[in-house]
């Protein structure tokens, strides 16, 4: 089984409000559809470059899209 990271994200809500599937966001940033999915759905944490690129395809700030719960 897999551990859910503590990270969450919103990159499913911004995908959709500007009609982009898996596949075509994932050809943005240069990953594979699977590793995007894992990333949506918060088993896989990105690494901080590939962060950057997801919230820059959205024209986005990291925080807008990623969140880190306070400790």
């Amino acid at each position: 089984m897999v551990k859910p990271t503590l990270v969450s994200n919103s990159i499913r809500h911004h995908r959709e409000a500007v009609g982009l599937t898996q596949a075509e966001l994932a050809r943005t940033v240069g990953v594979t559809r699977q590793t995007l999915i894992a990333i949506e759905q918060e088993k896989y944490s990105p690494t901080l470059e590939l962060a950057f690129q997801i919230a820059r395809a959205f024209g986005v700030g990291l925080d807008d899209l990623f969140q880190y719960p306070e400790q």
